[in-house]
């Protein structure tokens, strides 16, 4: 797992944010301020499509005009299989369930559909993580 969470940290850069409103005390509203802060280019994406951090929202992943690299999700673990399938749809690289996000069988169709992906896992807990073992 550690090779496939270097990689998505090393190689991508644009990512979408599934459930990032413009809420401050959301989990998602740090995340992404995180990602921003490592140099990420953050999409929100929530049915409200504000901008958040910035950044333009979008009501969905399918109305993002430009490629987006990694899906990351922050939705409950019975909605995460249909993002996932967006994810795959729109094309993108890669799909990272947030700690607490757990479909065994979305990540299958992820990884069948030749996407990297990751599952239980936060991207702010694991970058400095990386870092001190030296992997980025």
């Amino acid at each position: 797992m550690d090779d496939v969470i270097e990689r998505i940290l090393r190689q991508t850069h644009t990512w979408a944010v599934v459930g990032l409103g413009d809420s401050p005390g959301r989990p998602a509203y740090g995340v992404a301020r995180f990602l921003q802060s490592i140099g990420k280019r953050i999409v929100p994406v929530h049915p409200a499509a504000a901008p958040v951090h910035g950044e333009q929202g979008y009501a969905s992943l399918a109305d993002i005009p430009f490629p987006v690299d990694v899906v990351d999700v922050f939705r409950r673990s019975a909605a995460a299989g249909g993002v996932a399938d967006e994810a795959i749809a729109i094309g993108a690289e890669a799909v990272w369930f947030q700690l607490g996000v757990i479909d065994e069988a979305a990540a299958d169709r992820v990884r069948a559909a030749g996407l990297d992906m990751v599952m239980d896992h936060c991207p702010a807990i694991e970058h400095p993580r990386m870092r001190a073992l030296g992997r980025i």
